[in-house]
């Protein structure tokens, strides 16, 4: 949703492990460009919407000469004007693209409430732009585009790009405008009730998760109070209900998050309006060749977001590849040096996923057949330390390919023989008791405290030393069986917050005893029903164990960045050779 902790710099990628070969597109004579600033009225979601934006012209083009365009528009709290946006107007201006670069609806100049990137808004809008590159439509001083190459009259060649906010609103224009040619969406959702409010029980759809509280409020907060600086603010920016500048579902979805009370007449709205905001109720619209980057250091929109949309534009027959860099809106890297893109920089060529973009828009905007886009997919892995090499590929996601067993007397063990038959109990104190991050601290500057988890409220099992080391990409799952007689009477009660809440994760443990949380990556999750052995699937992860480092699987009773069980709720855990826990890892290599 926000724009990323790393300025949202569009960094990206390190070089091919294997070749690529990318022919670049046809820049201006002399690279240089001019800048025009443009208003738009438009009408999207029944309301009318002013959009502030710029448009981007390479020297040389114009009727006779045109060129495909790059549209784009900020992440969470952003405007065409941020060092992230116009970046985009200035790399695709000076590569040959007219760009299109605008500030997202409540957002910088734009007029109307925050909207979430519904399709039926966001997507509208942005719509009406794609019809100015068209030239079917003038800015509001009379301005027209005749310079965009088309395929067709009223089909320009267009593609889009962004992250966070900016990249789901990409997946939301092609879903109501099948003339958008190619998109690029960065860091962002699938799922906005799994992003904000996640269970990651398999099966659970219907059952509201853990509350993402301070990442959702952090935002929250930035939507309500950014418009507060902006004299002669556009009315349409106002909202007379219980939030100032967000849609009415909006606020009444986070109004029912932060109240901690879940029962269906307000959780069923809740999640409907999430997901029908969200990539995963429209997906089946978007047509458009989309190349995905998803970001390993992201606990706001995590690995399993980008692989959910992957799967499903595969499955559909949606021309689409992945990449998992390594920034993301909780960190990772930036600096070009390390081979990571950053596009304010200007390192498209000198960077694996710059390049891969380059590639990307040569094939579906330049219309250059013979052009490699690259593999299926691609992850960055931080323990090779020549930044040519970072990138390793696939033909597509890992599967699960080992399994470890949860013994009794907490030993994590590679054979169902070794399980020792037992029971371990854990249980909840009033407040949390585990910390995995502060969600913002790195957005305001201030150190977060190493994760941890309070004796007594978790139980961990660990692994002997590795002999060798093993590569995890992927997300890992366990399936787990917990007792806990006190939920048991009220988990149907029809408040969900009755429910048991855990917290699973996987620390990477040193010889010294330092334990690792990779990203600080954790997977909540509000049990179904504790009489049932249920599935969790973790985030994703691209991470080596080292040989002689331990695996610890934690399931804790809390965690300090998301909302956790209602009451005190002991819970046992009980292992025995035919009916335990198994974690299962997706290993590639060796």
């Amino acid at each position: 949703m926000p724009r990323s902790r790393a300025s949202l710099a569009l960094v990206v990628g390190a070089a091919l492990t294997v070749p690529l070969t990318i022919t670049a597109p046809a820049a201006s004579a002399t690279g240089q460009y001019t800048v025009t600033a443009l208003k738009f009225t438009v009408q999207a979601g029944g309301s009318t919407c002013t959009i502030d934006a710029d448009v981007y012209r390479p020297a040389g083009v114009d009727r006779r000469h045109t060129a495909p365009a790059v549209l784009a528009t900020n992440g969470f709290g952003g405007s065409k004007s941020d060092g992230s946006t116009d970046a985009i107007g200035k790399a695709f201006a000076a590569r040959g693209y007219v760009g299109l670069v605008y500030s997202g609806l409540g957002f910088g100049r734009s007029g109307c409430l925050i909207s979430l990137d519904d399709p039926r808004v966001d997507g509208m809008a942005a719509s009406r732009l794609v019809d100015f590159l068209a030239g079917t439509r003038a800015a509001d001083d009379g301005t027209k585009a005749d310079y965009v190459t088309r395929d067709g009259k009223g089909d320009p060649r267009v593609g889009m790009i962004g992250g966070s906010y900016g990249g789901a609103v990409q997946m939301a224009t092609a879903a109501v405008d099948h003339r958008v040619d190619a998109l690029v969406p960065m860091i962002t959702w699938n799922d906005l009730s799994y992003a904000l409010d996640p269970n990651n029980a398999a099966g659970a759809r219907s059952v509201p998760g853990a509350f993402k509280w301070q990442w959702t409020n952090g935002f929250y907060l930035i939507g309500e109070s950014l418009p507060l600086t902006l004299a002669n603010l556009d009315p349409s920016r106002i909202n007379s209900g219980t939030c100032l500048h967000f849609v009415s579902d909006a606020c009444a979805t986070i109004r029912t998050l932060n109240s901690g009370s879940y029962p269906a007449a307000k959780t069923g709205p809740l999640l409907s309006y999430s997901r029908s905001v969200s990539p995963v109720s429209y997906l089946s619209k978007v047509k458009a060749p989309t190349l995905l980057v998803q970001g390993q250091a992201d606990t706001l929109f995590n690995l399993n977001e980008a692989t959910a949309t992957y799967k499903t534009l595969k499955a559909q027959g949606t021309t689409t590849k992945m990449i998992w860099q390594s920034w993301g809106h909780s960190g990772g890297l930036t600096d070009p040096s390390t081979g990571e893109l950053n596009l304010s920089q200007g390192n498209l060529e000198t960077s694996y996923v710059g390049r891969r973009i380059l590639a990307w828009f040569d094939r579906y905007l330049q219309h250059r057949k013979g052009v490699d886009t690259g593999p299926s997919f691609a992850y960055y892995r931080d323990w090779i330390a020549d930044p040519n090499s970072t990138y390793d590929t696939a033909s597509r996601v890992p599967a699960l390919s080992e399994k470890l067993y949860l013994s009794g007397d907490g030993k994590l063990v590679d054979n169902r023989k070794k399980v020792v038959r037992g029971s371990r109990e854990y249980t909840n104190a009033p407040g949390p008791t585990s910390h995995s991050e502060s969600s913002l601290a790195g957005w305001v500057g201030v150190p977060d405290p190493a994760p941890y988890d309070t004796e007594g409220t978790y139980l961990g099992w660990t692994s002997e030393p590795l002999t060798r080391s093993i590569d995890v990409v992927g997300a890992p799952k366990a399936t787990l069986n917990v007792v806990s007689p006190k939920t048991e009477p009220v988990q149907n009660s029809g408040d969900a917050a009755d429910k048991l809440v855990l917290f699973a994760k996987l620390y990477d443990v040193a010889p010294d005893g330092t334990k690792t949380l990779v990203h600080r990556l954790v997977a909540p999750v509000r049990v179904p029903d504790v009489t049932k052995s249920f599935t969790v699937s973790l985030p994703g992860i691209v991470h080596r164990y080292e040989a002689g480092h331990l695996l610890q699987f934690v399931v804790a009773a809390s965690d300090d960045a998301y909302f956790g069980n209602k009451g005190i709720k002991p819970v046992t855990i009980t292992s025995g050779p035919r009916n335990t826990g198994v974690l299962e890892l997706p290993v590639v290599g060796h």
